[in-house]
């Protein structure tokens, strides 16, 4: 007599209305991204777009020259078959971010087709421009991520950055060391950090009404220091030396990447270690695990004994070291001389990317890495006169950014204790 063993058959997933909803966004999304792309395709002129590619490797540039309209035509298949395979749901749900990516790229290549058709785009003066404008946004990045996690909203990373930037310029200039501008820049972002610490965590102050006054408190403080020592006696506290690139032995021979990634400043190499660090420390250690806590659950984290205050403050002033680092970036980094506002708001942008990031290091790198490349992309598309209005590319990244906040592109949520204050009972 043998037992018959019956089969139970897996229970099917059901959907949420939520998730079917995203998804259908999505679908819309990635069908209106692919008829852009048709269209681009449809209109791009014949000729060849040639992509130069030039660097200390090689004594001449390196001239790739390839057929416009085959190429944009590439783009805009795979930006179609994209949107098909997500509406059809071929591929799962973590593979989503593959689609993505994929119909990025692919578009990008379809619109240069389309804008420098018959003309030439200098592809590695546009990656040295894309790391240029984003290190200062990861760096920025990194220190809202890491005040976020740990439930403080930091909308003072402009003010860190203006601060971090007029420290450095004057301290390098009166001590002839960008290495101690540098430094100096590191106080000045603790500075702004420490503001927002105690009065955001010490005295409950509303935190985005905390960080939009530190932010016009240090547009005051260091265009009033500016007009009354600096702009008069600029040769004495206003002409720092800039930090030169250190080539990388080996790596920075490799052609095209070594020029981009590995013949850079300490600064960006700092960055660079920044992301590893600050990733490791979050998700890996038990500092980050409290980070994390009391950001999500600070209640529970305070009921097995972690002093939510304490991590707080730290992760807040660690935040503001890197924001310093990012601040100094604007002139000892890679400007010089100090000038009012002169990080242009690039701090609200790194606020930006965090959120597109998803409270990500990771996430956020990518994300500013995207805004430099938009921005270097306008830059270079006006130089080769393109018919499109260089404003017009300056707001595909915000435009992105409003697509990523409402959930167009997946679920962001913010962690659960954000810039709710925590009063022990």
């Amino acid at each position: 007599m043998t037992a018959t063993v019956e089969r139970v058959e897996p229970a099917p997933v059901v959907e949420s209305v939520a998730d079917r909803r995203r998804r259908n966004r999505n679908g819309v999304l990635l069908g209106f991204v692919a008829l852009v792309a048709v269209v681009l395709a449809v209109t791009t002129k014949p000729g060849t777009v040639t992509f130069r590619l030039s660097g200390q490797f090689a004594e001449t540039p390196l001239n790739l020259a390839l057929p416009a309209q085959p190429l944009a035509w590439i783009g805009a298949v795979v930006a179609v078959a994209v949107a098909v395979l997500y509406v059809l749901q071929k591929l799962p749900a973590r593979w989503a971010w593959v689609l993505w990516a994929l119909l990025a790229t692919t578009f990008i290549f379809t619109f240069l087709s389309w804008a420098a058709s018959g003309k030439v785009f200098p592809l590695t003066n546009q990656f040295q421009g894309t790391m240029s404008f984003a290190t200062p946004l990861i760096l920025g990045a990194l220190a809202g991520v890491l005040c976020e996690r740990s439930g403080v909203i930091n909308v003072a990373i402009e003010g860190q950055f203006l601060v971090g930037a007029f420290a450095a310029a004057v301290f390098a200039t009166v001590f002839g060391n960008a290495y101690v501008g540098m430094i100096a820049a590191i106080g000045g972002g603790v500075l702004i950090a420490a503001l927002l610490a105690v009065f955001s965590i010490r005295y409950l102050v509303n935190q985005v009404v905390l960080g939009v006054v530190l932010v016009v408190f240090a547009t005051g403080i260091t265009g009033f220091l500016f007009d009354q020592f600096v702009q008069d006696d600029a040769s004495a506290f206003n002409n720092p030396d800039v930090l030169q690139a250190i080539p990388i032995p080996l790596l920075s021979d490799i052609p095209v990447i070594g020029d981009v990634l590995f013949r850079q400043t300490i600064l960006v190499y700092a960055m660079y270690a920044a992301v590893a660090i600050v990733t490791y420390v979050l998700f890996k250690t038990r500092w980050g695990l409290r980070v994390r806590a009391v950001g999500e659950h600070p209640r529970a984290a305070d009921t097995v004994g972690i002093n939510v205050l304490r991590v707080r403050y730290q992760a807040v002033l660690l935040g503001g070291v890197f924001a310093g680092l990012g601040g100094a970036f604007f002139t000892v980094g890679f400007g010089g001389s100090f000038n009012k506002d002169m990080t242009a708001g690039n701090g609200f942008i790194a606020l930006a990317a965090l959120i597109m990031g998803r409270w990500h290091p990771v996430g956020a790198t990518l994300a500013a890495l995207f805004f430099g490349f938009a921005t270097q992309l306008q830059s270079q598309l006006q130089i080769i006169d393109t018919p499109i209005p260089g404003d017009v590319l300056l707001m595909a990244p915000y435009l992105a950014t409003i697509i990523a906040v409402a959930g167009l592109v997946g679920r962001v949520r913010a962690p659960k204790a954000d810039g709710e204050p925590y009063v022990k009972s």
